[in-house]
């Protein structure tokens, strides 16, 4: 398992440079923004279409290695001695402040609309505080959840926010069905389906009481469908409210209410008393107290990955395409803990890869043919067209593909 922290530890860190890197380059265009031979258009219309599909994968790599990440140091926790729910939660929005360096050296962002149409500070601290308390909620729910039930069900339970997302999209962000996303959003959501044939293999569940697990089965329903809820509200928050486009307003969204979740979250550990029992939770750590620290620090800085993923995917894309991604990124919890966990190897995790995969590639397709429709739809306007590429901004790309 200190082997499971170390490389974590280096991964991660891997990660952390990459969120410098958004920052970094976003400052420097706004600083010294790029000419070629006298057509500034030209060149910040190529830097931009390659910066667009350089972010997306990295985006993707944040959400699916963050993600799993995590939940396997969650698992970890509650094999290994860790009991309380109250923590499990903190350190889901707790490691924000790892992400207070990158907001100082992101640039101001700049709104797309007028000065006057700019949100007042009382729309910003109400939708920070909405999203925080929420999260939190939800975010107790998902401890509860991954406490009493176990990985393959867990997975099982968490695709159906898929579902709620979908749902969710359709009412508050005009999102358009075809085929192909329909498509992906049936085969992923059979590829964590699948899960819940595979026998779980690891410890720590086989003596949960029926009246648990059906506690754990609803609450991380409720978690899912709260999570949903929280990815369409931004996604709407993005185009409706806050109306930037730039790395630094994805970071205040995910700062600023995992500022207000932690501190609903600590009021709940000193109200509730848990805290009293944290000092024996880590000397009864079978790790070790080193061991305990590095796997709640890690927890929390894997989470913030994730969001930073998931958020700039909503950003650049859909809550949709954000929640596909962490769908994806289900199948890989349990495969991976045949080699952290020593769990067995059956054909159905193999499936479930496959289908994961089959999914992800037909939604992927489907934005191909967007751009394309959209490319085309362009021809003739007043837009410039310089390579098949348009000065078109994030904003614009998202309203023409859910308008």
């Amino acid at each position: 398992m200190n082997n499971l922290l170390s490389f974590v530890t280096q991964n991660i860190s891997n990660l952390l440079i990459w969120v410098s890197f958004l920052s970094l380059d976003e400052a420097k265009e706004a600083k010294f923004p790029v000419k070629a031979n006298g057509h500034p258009k030209l060149a910040v219309s190529r830097r931009r279409n390659y910066m667009w599909w350089l972010r997306m994968a990295i985006f993707a790599v944040f959400v699916l290695s963050g993600q799993s990440v995590a939940v396997l140091l969650g698992r970890l926790y509650y094999q290994r001695g860790g009991k309380s729910k109250w923590m499990a939660t903190l350190v889901q929005p707790g490691g924000f402040p790892v992400l207070l360096p990158f907001l100082l050296l992101s640039p101001a962002a700049k709104t797309q609309s007028a000065p006057s149409a700019a949100p007042s500070a009382a729309t910003l601290a109400s939708l920070y505080h909405f999203l925080g308390v929420f999260g939190a909620a939800d975010g107790m729910l998902y401890s509860i959840g991954l406490r009493y039930l176990p990985v393959s069900t867990y997975s099982l339970i968490c695709a159906s926010q898929l579902g709620f997302n979908a749902l969710f999209s359709f009412f508050l962000n005009s999102q358009k069905f075809t085929p192909f996303i329909v498509n992906s959003l049936v085969i992923l959501t059979i590829s964590s389906t699948l899960l819940v044939f595979e026998p779980d293999s690891s410890s720590g569940t086989a003596k949960i009481s029926t009246g648990k697990y059906a506690l754990g089965f609803t609450c991380t329903v409720g978690a899912s469908a709260g999570y949903a809820l929280i990815l369409s509200v931004t996604q709407l928050s993005f185009r409706k409210i806050l109306k930037k486009e730039t790395f630094r307003v994805v970071l205040e969204m995910i700062i600023y209410p995992s500022a207000v979740a932690t501190g609903v979250i600590l009021v709940g550990v000193f109200a509730s008393g848990d805290w009293k029992g944290l000092g024996k939770e880590m000397r009864d750590f079978e790790l070790g107290k080193v061991s305990y620290v590095m796997t709640l620090v890690w927890t929390a800085i894997s989470w913030q990955v994730f969001n930073i993923g998931a958020f700039g995917l909503i950003f650049e894309v859909s809550s949709l395409f954000s929640n596909v991604m962490s769908t994806l990124g289900l199948p890989i919890v349990p495969v991976a803990a045949v080699f952290v966990f020593k769990e067995s190897m059956g054909g159905v995790k193999v499936v479930a890869m496959v289908l994961a995969i089959w999914g992800f590639v037909s939604y992927i397709y489907q934005h191909y043919l967007d751009d394309y429709e959209l490319k085309s739809r362009k021809t003739g306007t007043d837009n410039e067209r310089v390579d098949g590429v348009f000065e078109d901004s994030l904003v614009e790309r998202s309203e023409a593909r859910n308008g």
